[in-house]
């Protein structure tokens, strides 16, 4: 047996525990003897039409992929804040000015000799009637004509390109068109740059590239573990046929429902890393199978019948984690839980259907692979574990003092968090829109680049009074003119800042604004002021996403605690847990911090996208049960079999550390490999998960639980009586 162990009804607890007693009982129900459960029917069906079951997952593939190219996508982002500032503000402009405002890029000139000299000026004039004659060009500002297009120092123009469409409707070679045209008129003294973020989204790198690296890094380190590249093949041709089907549903899926952008390369981040973990858990057990002497059929059996129960198990408890999300009652996190949690449920949806019948078209090949690699080994299996095991339980609370603290140490880090969203100024220096952003800052200020919104619901009065206010704010550098909306219902000013959008001091402006500023003005006038732009955008989605936190934790801890108590039948499992978990990812949002926030080993420093951490929480949380129950149901059956908890613990490392180490480095290579996306937020996302996963694998499940299970001796098994008559019982393998 390994880690996917049977977790069977306790009988009535032993004279003096007080608890019940998990040891010498009899099969679960659904044992032998007794008929076959859904999940081996359906494996079974897999194995005997293995042929026909492969088929069916490549049509599946292959439909929904020319399906979803031929009805399209349409993702929608999702960024409603309902009762905050920023969305009344986004609902004003909707009322008030419901045909919008066209999109818009900047062009940003610079000449350290003036950008009036006479062969600069007819090189940008010369240049700008050709943006002109671009497609989806609808008009090009002439710096030189309107008023405050020139900074102070002369040196510095921007001249606002408006575009005939939307964002969205704008052919990605358009934009770059107009870069290209705009950088030829680049000459000795003139620098000529392009802004703005459909310009951001125009110079991003094409994908493919982490997903690509992250498979064959998956790909080495199977083929290292099994010695065979066919039996490597198996779990990752599994994970690829799971992600690729999910991503065709989810493209038909975003016709239906409100899908954000970003979730496809979120989907593939985890359906990669989940579906190889899930797939590589089963194939192990049938290896180790194969190894104790089991004909094929039989192997392939017994791993879907043990290591496949937990797997499903353990890919509940991702669901669980993923579906808290809905608890926040944001939008934005709303769909992309809905599309990550699809993706969880093909990748267990393949391993319990598709590598059955690879296992079975495979396996007469796979079992020679196999026994002749067998043959090579020298060393009995897990003996490293064992000594690694013995070596903590000699000094448990060392290893336990020094673990823990070293989590905490990296933990305190997340406590400074500032979250934000992405703009131009955490671009890589080299990129034309980062250039943009640094030169309109040094010519016009660093608020330039995100001016704070005031919208003023009132009459002329009002609208004077704030204008009177704001200039002598502490932190306001300049205040636009107001600008009545079409109905005259409404104004608008622009507060430049004297910080960048992203420094804190922006921040505590809005806080001082609607906390002091404008309150003081609405008791005079009576009249509504509302705060906006990207600053107070991300400043409202923390608010939120901080006041409905609790719920979040609690749903996502609290159920996930109530399925270890079920299925380990104890009281201080599911509290380990639950506590390991939230190190493990307090650790690794620190290291986001220390990377992202402060800039370490040469990232551009700022804040950390709105929205990361929580999802993070979310799968972390559920990966980390995963682990969990892989080890501690191996110890918990160790210990029903021997009743020395010393032991159990070392057999319980023995037979899983390998499998878990590798499941481990597969998930964090593929996850690590994101930091090659051009993108801030899957590179915070990646680097985040992975961290997670290598603390988790290696400190937590290496060091922290052998010791916290020695310490805990036969109490980690004790469940009030009382309680566990009422339970009920979940077993995650058939005797």
């Amino acid at each position: 047996m390994t880690a996917d162990t049977a977790v069977r009804s306790p009988e009535p607890g032993r004279p003096g525990s007080g608890g019940s007693d998990q040891r010498g009982r009899g099969a679960v129900p659904g044992g032998a003897g007794q008929a076959p459960g859904l999940l081996h029917r359906i494996a079974g069906w897999s194995m005997r039409h293995a042929g026909l079951a492969v088929l069916i997952w490549v049509l599946t593939l292959v439909a929904v992929t020319v399906g979803s190219s031929l009805v399209g996508n349409d993702y929608r982002n999702d960024n409603s804040l309902p009762g905050t500032d920023s969305q009344r503000v986004i609902d004003a402009f909707r009322e008030h000015a419901p045909e919008g405002s066209p999109d818009s890029v900047q062009i940003v000139l610079h000449d350290e000799g003036g950008v009036a000299r006479a062969e600069t000026r007819t090189a940008v004039s010369s240049m700008l009637a050709e943006v002109r004659k671009l497609g989806h060009v609808a008009a090009v500002a002439d710096p030189y004509a309107v008023r405050g297009s020139i900074s102070a120092d002369g040196r510095t123009a921007y001249s606002t390109v408006q575009l005939s469409s939307a964002g969205g409707e704008i052919p990605v070679e358009d934009l770059r068109a107009i870069i290209e045209t705009a950088q030829r008129a680049a000459q000795d003294g003139l620098q000529v740059e392009v802004g703005g973020d459909l310009i951001r989204g125009a110079i991003e790198g094409e994908g493919g590239a982490a997903e690509g690296a992250g498979i064959l890094a998956a790909l080495v380190i199977l083929v290292f573990l099994f010695g065979s590249l066919l039996a490597a093949s198996l779990p990752l041709l599994t994970a690829i046929f799971a992600v690729g089907s999910t991503l065709g549903l989810l493209v038909l899926a975003s016709n239906l429902l409100k899908i954000p952008d970003y979730t496809a390369p979120v989907m593939m981040l985890v359906g990669l890393g989940v579906g190889i973990d899930y797939a590589l858990l089963i194939f192990s057990r049938y290896r180790g199978e194969l190894l104790n002497g089991q004909e094929r059929a039989g192997a392939a059996r017994t791993a879907l019948d043990t290591a496949g129960r937990s797997v499903l198990f353990a890919g509940c408890t991702v669901v669980i984690a993923l579906l808290g999300l809905l608890a926040l009652g944001l939008g934005s996190l709303q769909g992309l839980a809905l599309g990550v949690t699809l993706t969880v449920l093909m990748t267990m949806l393949a391993a319990i259907t598709l590598l059955p019948a690879l296992l079975t078209l495979f396996g007469r090949r796979i079992e020679r692979s196999v026994r002749k690699r067998a043959e090579k080994a020298r060393r009995t299996h897990g003996d490293g574990w064992r000594k690694l095991a013995a070596a903590v339980q000699r000094a448990p609370w060392l290893a336990l003092t020094v673990a823990t603290a070293a989590l905490v140490l990296l933990s305190l880090p997340a406590l400074g968090m500032r979250l934000g969203f992405a703009d131009a100024g955490t671009d890589a220096p080299e990129k034309t829109s980062r250039k943009a952003y640094d030169l309109l800052a040094q010519g016009f200020g660093p608020g330039f680049n995100g001016p704070l919104i005031v919208v003023a619901e009132g009459n002329e009065q009002a609208v004077a009074a704030v204008s009177r206010a704001l200039p002598g704010t502490p932190g306001v550098a300049a205040v636009t003119p107001p600008q009545a909306l079409p109905d005259g219902k409404v104004s608008m000013l622009l507060v430049f800042p004297t910080s960048a959008p992203q420094d804190e001091a922006t921040s505590e402006l809005v806080q001082r604004l609607r906390t002091s500023v404008l309150p003081a003005v609405s008791a005079q006038t009576g009249a509504t002021y509302l705060v906006g732009g990207s600053t107070a955008a991300a400043d409202d989605f923390a608010g939120a996403v901080s006041s409905r936190l609790p719920i979040f934790v609690l749903v996502v801890v609290g159920l996930s605690a109530l399925l270890l108590l079920a299925v380990f039948r104890s009281i201080l499992i599911p509290l380990k847990a639950a506590v390991l978990n939230l190190l493990s990812i307090g650790a690794s949002l620190g290291v986001i911090t220390l990377v992202f926030q402060q800039g370490w080993f040469g990232a551009q420093p700022g804040p950390i996208e709105a929205f990361v951490p929580v999802m993070i929480f979310a799968i972390v949380f559920g990966l980390s049960m995963d682990y969990e129950v892989f080890l501690v149901s191996r110890i918990h059956e160790e210990w029903r079999r021997s009743g020395d908890p010393i032991q159990s613990v070392r057999e319980g490392l023995a037979n899983t550390g390998t499998v878990i180490t590798a499941a481990a480095a597969i998930m964090i290579v593929v996850f690590g490999a994101f930091l090659l996306s051009p993108d801030r937020m899957l590179q915070q996302f990646g680097l985040g998960l992975a961290v997670a996963v290598l603390l988790d694998a290696l400190v937590i499940r290496c060091l922290i639980v052998p010791a916290v299970m020695r310490v805990f001796g036969n109490r980690a098994w004790w469940l009030p009586r009382r309680l566990d008559r009422v339970m009920p019982r979940i077993a995650l393998e058939r005797d």
